[in-house]
């Protein structure tokens, strides 16, 4: 009797033992996801930092030519640029508090858009790193993972405070809302079209830089925003769709766009929606499209990884990670989980 007492409770403490080795084992393995996730959210906002401070070089130069105060925003933004990580707010802060002081009228429309979407950039990396850094922190700091050591010898993840950027909107200074599609074929394959700046192109004479997009456009008055995604699919592609047939909102991106001679402060919602491949249709484009759309093309996450390799812009800047998810989306189109809208580039 006691023999198989005893081996009950070898068998149940090996099961238990068992059972923490492998919680400990999918826990640390969690926990370098979230490490890794960490990572890269920091390069992500050191980069959109280092942008933010090529164009207040920029600005320094446009706004107060050789004056002293040019040199002080300059400076600013070297420091700012090659701070240690352990001072890195305080001199981010120090340039945001000085960019914050140069008076928009005095800047090109043009690099008034950039400097305004730098600073949106720096402030939606920003939110991407600290959401890293809050989940990696919440699983680290539970009792047992720091029991058992689980986080090894990294050192914890923190925050990066900076002061949000003010609101630069002048009298060139429009806001509108649009909808996109994220129109894919069987394959999974995404429709973009190609397009450049008719002001630019108009003005040079030159071609224009070319960039390509999703179909997709305004909100018009009175529209709501899936409205206004049916209606601009078939003006743009010739196709279709009820509106039952869309899914989403799923991804929104903010963004300031220096366009056709005018600046536009954008809020993009982004639909999804599978379809058979076809050759879209431009009979139903409005004059301004059919002069900045040059043509269009299915394109893969490969496709889109090489267009970006060879210097063209693709929008959103994040389509081709995001492509799997969206097929994912339309694949379970009735029977995707609730999920909240993600902020995207």
């Amino acid at each position: 009797m006691m023999t198989w007492i005893v081996v009950t409770v070898l068998v149940l403490l090996l099961v238990a033992l068992l059972l923490i080795a492998g919680w400990a084992y999918q826990t640390a393995h969690r926990l370098d996801r979230l490490h890794v996730r960490y990572d890269l959210s920091w390069q992500a906002l050191d980069g959109a930092l280092a942008r933010r401070a090529v164009v207040a070089r920029a600005v320094a130069v446009d706004a107060y030519g050789a004056g002293p105060e040019g040199k002080r925003l300059a400076k600013l933004a070297d420091a700012a640029e090659h701070a240690p990580r352990a001072s890195r707010e305080i001199a981010e802060n120090e340039l945001s508090a000085a960019l914050s002081l140069v008076d928009p009228t005095s800047l090109p429309a043009a690099l008034v858009a950039e400097l305004a979407d730098a600073e949106a950039r720096v402030m939606l990396a920003r939110r991407f790193h600290n959401d890293a850094v809050r989940d990696t922190l919440a699983l680290r700091e539970r009792r047992p993972v720091r029991w058992l050591r689980l986080g090894g010898t990294a050192a914890l993840p923190t925050y990066f405070e900076i002061a949000e950027p003010p609101d630069r909107d002048i009298g060139v200074v429009s806001r509108r809302t649009s909808a996109r599609v994220v129109l894919l074929d069987e394959t999974g394959a995404v429709l973009l079209f190609c397009g450049s700046d008719p002001a630019t192109e108009d003005s040079t004479g030159q071609p224009a830089p070319r960039w390509w997009f999703t179909p997709g456009g305004a909100v018009q008055p009175g529209e709501t925003l899936i409205e206004a995604a049916v209606r601009e699919l078939e003006e743009e592609t010739g196709l279709t769709v009820p509106a039952a047939e869309l899914i989403g909102p799923v991804w929104r991106r903010d963004a300031v766009i220096d366009f056709n001679g005018s600046v536009i402060r954008s809020e993009e919602m982004f639909f999804v929606h599978r379809t058979k491949r076809f050759e879209p249709s431009g009979l139903g484009r409005t004059a301004l499209e059919r002069r900045y759309i040059h043509g269009h093309r299915w394109c893969d996450e490969t496709m889109i990884g090489e267009l970006v390799a060879n210097g063209e812009t693709v929008y959103p800047l994040q389509l081709g990670e995001l492509l799997a998810e969206a097929n994912a989306l339309a694949d379970a189109h009735g029977n995707e989980p609730q999920r909240q809208l993600q902020s995207i580039r």
